[in-house]
């Protein structure tokens, strides 16, 4: 029976019913996925891959936020670094009137929704939430222009190459960093190691996730031959988009289900696809 687009495009009431799910998010961030596979009936566990923490050193991207007034744009990547430089902005006691002059790009739904939140517009949200598609809606507009990137200490540079090509002058900032939870490291193993408990599928948000899940794992997570590792036999990886794929690609991984949409909802969605056609 072939099924329709839209059944293809609305899950189920419990449509994710006996299907076990890893959720490898940050602590503080895994709630908005965890709640939307419940919903679906999926059973849930959630170990933290990541553990986001502020950087070595504030200093630079304070004496940034002071000299707010020398940027023509303003681009942020993350709701973890939306937060983070609002942290910053308070403690420096600015207002939302100093980011005024500003255009704002914002990287995903989830992002944009973390900055209108505190009442300031938004004017380039790309059509893909990866970084080739922020620089495809920016690099007309930043001829000569001094932009303001805030984000992770460890990211892509493909955001800040391109646009300098592109004859902007960009200064990166560190909001703050992911690490490697060290307490998930046995949760992670146990779950892996008991047939009866492994998870069917595990998600990874991030390239950040699937790197710390391998470090989590240790030798087994490692491949043999290009082959996946034994400790993931029968086990579906899901990644919300192309840069968390080809990571996983280049971990020897592979990736089993792929979100359309770079979102949540879009991972959620190619969960439950993914078990329809299965």
């Amino acid at each position: 029976m072939i099924k329709s687009r839209r059944d293809d495009r609305k899950p189920g009431i419990r449509s994710l019913e006996g299907l076990r799910v890893l959720v490898g998010r940050a602590r503080h961030q895994a709630g908005a996925l965890s709640s939307e596979l419940r919903k679906l009936g999926a059973d849930v566990l959630e170990i933290p891959f990541i553990q986001i923490r502020p950087p070595r050193s504030f200093q630079p991207l304070d004496a940034a936020l002071k000299n707010l007034e020398t940027y023509d744009w303003l681009i942020l990547t993350s709701v973890n670094g939306v937060d983070a430089m609002w942290e910053r902005l308070t403690k420096l006691r600015l207002t939302k009137k100093s980011l005024k002059h500003l255009k704002i790009a914002a990287i995903g739904p989830a992002t944009k929704k973390a900055i209108e939140k505190r009442g300031v517009r938004i004017h380039v949200v790309p059509d893909e939430y990866v970084a080739e598609s922020v620089v495809r809606s920016l690099k007309k507009q930043v001829k000569g222009k001094k932009v303001l990137l805030v984000r992770a200490k460890v990211a892509r540079d493909v955001i800040p190459k391109e646009l300098r090509k592109a004859g902007a002058v960009v200064d990166v900032f560190e909001a703050y960093e992911t690490i490697v939870p060290a307490s998930s490291r046995a949760r992670l193993q146990a779950a892996l190691k008991k047939p009866n408990r492994r998870p069917d599928v595990i998600t990874f948000t991030s390239s950040s996730t699937a790197k710390n899940f391998v470090q989590l794992l240790g030798s087994a997570g490692r491949s043999r031959n290009g082959q996946r590792p034994s400790t993931l036999k029968e086990v579906s990886l899901a990644s919300i988009g192309p840069v968390t794929s080809a990571t996983l690609r280049e971990l020897k991984l592979g990736v089993d289900i792929e979100a359309r949409e770079y979102t949540i909802p879009g991972l959620v969605q190619a969960i439950v696809t993914n078990k329809r056609h299965s």
